[in-house]
């Protein structure tokens, strides 16, 4: 407040206040005619307006719509479910024309799809039906494959059908169908070995031999059938 002299006496008056921004006072701001008061609200423009009939109704679930809404949900879940199965078998199918799977090797491949339990069993149950899956038509396409292509023993044949996830009990009865045994076979094969090992000596030619002897599973009759090789070689 600011003391001014006027004619001879004082009076009280209030300076005028100068804006700090250099705008203008804001007594002297002309208001627009055009400006419209601000709406305050904390629920919008909406607030405070009466409900009209029926809105509230519209808003509530039709209980008909809403078992609609839920069968539409249920038969979209139904056909990606069947879509997951088709490509599974697909994928399935196309390793099998490469070659032979255990039901094990199988039930891996469908695991990986993403498959439940449930749709698994129903896809192995039917390739074995068709005759796509069959442990023992490839035990024993395995046990021939081990005896005629690479010269192997019982050892090493019952390892490769347990790695392929052939059945213990099948497996077995591969094997034993074998028509001859382990010495015979692993001294037909330390006769096709012995002639690459003319130029070592015996103590040499004989570890070595014996070695892949027992490597392909031969087991106890490695050494004897590496020894009588060698005596037939001189």
């Amino acid at each position: 407040m600011v003391r001014f002299v006027e004619d001879g006496g004082e009076s009280e008056r209030l300076a005028p206040v100068t804006p700090l921004f250099g705008g203008t006072s804001a007594p002297d701001r002309p208001r627009s005619a055009t400006t419209a008061p601000v709406r305050s609200s904390a629920w919008g423009r909406d607030a405070g307006r009466p409900e009209r009939p029926g809105r509230a109704d519209e808003r509530r679930a039709d209980p008909d719509e809403t078992a609609d809404a839920v069968d539409a949900v249920d038969a979209v879940d139904a056909v990606d479910v069947a879509d997951l199965a088709e490509a599974a078998e697909k994928r399935l199918l196309r390793k099998l024309r490469t070659r032979s799977l255990s039901v094990m090797e199988a039930r891996r491949v469908l695991r990986e799809a993403d498959l439940d339990a449930a749709a698994v069993d129903t896809l192995i149950d039917d390739c074995e039906r068709r005759g796509y899956l069959d442990d023992a038509a490839l035990a024993e396409q395995l046990v021939h494959a081990a005896v005629d292509r690479k010269g192997q023993g019982r050892r090493a044949i019952a390892q490769t059908l347990a790695q392929r996830g052939v059945p213990r009990e099948v497996a077995d009865a591969a094997i034993a169908a074998l028509p001859d045994d382990d010495s015979e076979r692993a001294l037909e094969f330390a006769r096709s070995k012995a002639r690459s090992m003319r130029g070592l000596d015996r103590d040499t030619a004989l570890r070595r031999l014996a070695g892949q002897l027992a490597r392909r599973g031969y087991g106890s009759q490695s050494l004897s059938a590496a020894r009588e090789a060698l005596d037939e070689l001189g």
